[in-house]
Formats: C-alpha cells, structure tokens, sequence
C-alpha cells in the first residue's frame, strides 16, 4: 500500500476533478500491474492496472489507494465490476470513497462477489495524498498551501522590496515541484505590482503544468488571470498554492483557510526587512498555539524546509 500511495503522487494535480488514485496488481509475490489515474480523471487507476496485468490478474491481490467506484458512468467502466470480472481475489482497500454514487457500495459488491476485502490500511497516508480532492469532497473548498521563503529572522525582502533571491538554487527548485503539484496559485495586488511575477513551473519536463493564476484584489485582474476579493472566494480548483505576499498570507491564515505551510528558511539576516506576514488579528498569545504541527523538515542546499499541517479541530 506505501507504494501505491507514492505511485498516485503521478496523478496530482492532472487526475482532477477526480482524485489521484493509484492500484498495484500483485500476484505470486511481484507485481503484474499498476496504474494511477488518468489526466481529467480517466481511465481510472483499477482499469489501468487490469489493461497491464490482463490475465495475470484472476487470483491475484489488488491494492487500491481509495474504494474502486462502484457507480456507471458515460466516461468510463465501473472499476467494482471490472475487479470482480477479472477475477481478483483480494482487494485491499485504504479508505472508503466519500462520493454518495459509492460509498461502501464498491466494497460490498466486492465481498459479495466472494472476493475478500480489507479496509483501512495506510487510510490516513492516502487522504493527505489526496489531500485536495478530499477538501473539495468534504468541505466544498480548495486544499490551500502557504509558502514563504525568509530569512532566520523572518524577513521575506530588504526594506526598500529587494527579495532575489532569498533562497537558493534547490529550494526555489522545490518550490517550483510545488507549483506543479497544484492546479491555482495566487499573490496579492502588491507582488504583482513589485515583482510581476510568472509563476510558471520552470522545471524541465514540467515546464506545461504552470497552474492557473489568482490574484487576491478587491480590482481587476490582468489578462491571464483570475481576481478572487477574499479567501473565501477562490473556486474552480482543488489544490491552491498561496506565495505572496505578507497581506495575502495574513489575509489566508486569518480566515483560516491555510492547511498546509512550506517555510523555506535561508541561513541570512536580513533586520529592518519586511516580514513575512501581515497581521491576522491575534488577540492573545495563547491563541497562536496549538495550531500547527510539523509534518516534515529537511535541507535543500544551505537552506531549510519545514512542512506543517494545520491541527485539525476535531
């Protein structure tokens, strides 16, 4: 199940509306068949993972990162029948499907079918790998990740604006992998006055997966781009990077729409710089806790990453 989970990372963001969902196919001890799923959501991952195994795959343990679909569609073959068709055994399943077309019904035609079924492994690795269409299924709302690259005492530029480069080579490379993992990003009016930003993905091979561009403005938007007034309002995707600047991301974490934070932290002092974030109405310290906890950290060259998620409030 960890590979499979690691294959549906292929998937995102170009699975949606669908979510990012990988199959492997195992039988006699290796694997016979793989597949995630399909740029606009088709094929799916189980069909793609049958087309490769074909007949290897009658007797043999399939292990799915989300309930196979058990709902027709004009688009594609229900993935429930063409497993029981096929012949699997097995099915290892690592979280149901929020859809109401399924919902558990993939998992009970399954076993119906006599093919065993097992739920819940590695349940909460494959939601955070799914982690925006999971927001969109449950809270009608983008998965938003903040990222800000300071310096150690928190500055995003000197004084006068001057922010190239605060980090180096590899981290703004990560970044950059970051882009191309998410269908939106936006800046607010200010740093696409300052620094007319491209916010493309200047990656090799990568180079057509530039997500679609917001702009946090209460104005209009240049050709290219969508005005969103408030947090609130952004639509029309599932995963959204936020990157600029200090109003912005104060603007995002004061509605509380920020479930994921990259801080990318150089080994500079700045002082006298501007800082990262605005004000987002904190009236007391103890407010301030509590409400991240790290997820990753590592070191891209001389520079830090850390990753937080949001603590979830029950």
């Amino acid at each position: 199940m960890t590979a499979a989970i690691a294959l549906s990372e292929r998937g995102r963001p170009a699975s949606a509306p669908n979510p990012n969902v990988a199959c492997l196919i195992v039988a006699d001890g290796r694997v016979v068949g793989r597949g995630w799923t399909q740029p606009g959501g088709r094929p799916h991952a189980e069909a793609m993972a049958l087309a490769a195994a074909r007949g290897a795959a009658r007797g043999a343990s399939v292990y799915a990162t989300l309930e196979p679909c058990a709902h027709p569609s004009v688009r594609g073959p229900c993935c429930t029948d063409l497993l029981i068709a096929a012949g699997v055994a097995r099915v290892v399943v690592a979280t149901h499907d929020p859809d109401p077309r399924t919902d558990g019904q993939g998992i009970v035609r399954l076993r119906a079918a006599g093919i065993e079924v097992i739920e819940g492994i590695g349940r909460d690795t494959a939601r955070a790998a799914m982690a925006p269409w999971w927001s969109r299924a449950q809270r009608a709302r983008p998965f938003v990740t903040l990222k800000l690259a300071t310096s150690l005492d928190g500055c995003i530029a000197l004084g006068d604006g001057t922010s190239r480069w605060i980090t180096g080579d590899r981290a703004r490379a990560h970044a950059h992998l970051e882009r191309a993992r998410h269908e939106g990003i936006l800046v607010g009016r200010g740093t696409l006055t300052a620094d007319a930003p491209r916010l493309d993905v200047r990656l090799p091979g990568l180079d057509a997966r530039a997500p679609r561009k917001f702009l946090l403005t209460h104005g209009a938007a240049p050709v290219g781009w969508t005005a969103v007034a408030s947090p609130e309002a952004v639509d029309g995707v599932d995963s959204l990077l936020v990157e600029g600047g200090a109003g912005a991301a104060a603007a995002f974490v004061a509605a509380d729409r920020v479930d994921r934070l990259l801080l990318y932290r150089a080994p500079i002092l700045i002082g006298g710089g501007r800082a990262a974030l605005g004000d987002i109405g904190l009236g007391d310290l103890a407010q301030a806790h509590g409400r991240w906890r790290l997820v990753d950290s590592r070191l891209l060259g001389s520079d830090r990453l850390d990753v937080y998620e949001r603590v979830s409030k029950g």
